[in-house]
């Protein structure tokens, strides 16, 4: 069965336009190495929960958006072989690589899938 890593971030709104260039360049980058599938999205609709919410869990602020994002691999044994080579990637082994959010208060997890249709 599939496995997925989920990723939710807290966005600069201005730095828009940056982070969907660098989540393009990303993608392209696990599907190098093996992903099924590559999804970015920016939040339209992402209210604040009285006790958790997502605005909360990136600690958004006022001038920020959240944007969540994942990447299918086919199995747990394909993701670990496939995030190993993405690390090791140019695009990510570059020490100076410039993100357009603050990494620090990013969330995510992988996740093993039991339900598709």
């Amino acid at each position: 069965m599939a496995y997925v890593d989920v990723f939710v971030a807290a966005v600069p709104t201005a730095n828009k336009a940056a982070y969907q260039e660098k989540c393009v360049e990303i993608q392209r980058v696990f599907k190098k190495y093996g992903a099924t599938e590559v999804l970015d999205a920016w939040g339209a609709d992402v209210p604040e929960g009285e006790v958790t919410s997502f605005l909360k869990a990136v600690a958004c602020k006022p001038d920020e958006t959240v944007a969540v994002g994942w990447v299918v691999w086919p199995s747990k044994e394909a993701r670990e072989e496939g995030s190993a080579k993405v690390w090791q990637d140019p695009v990510f082994s570059d020490p100076d690589m410039d993100m357009p959010f603050d990494g620090k208060r990013m969330i995510f997890g992988g996740f093993s899938v039991f339900s598709q249709i």
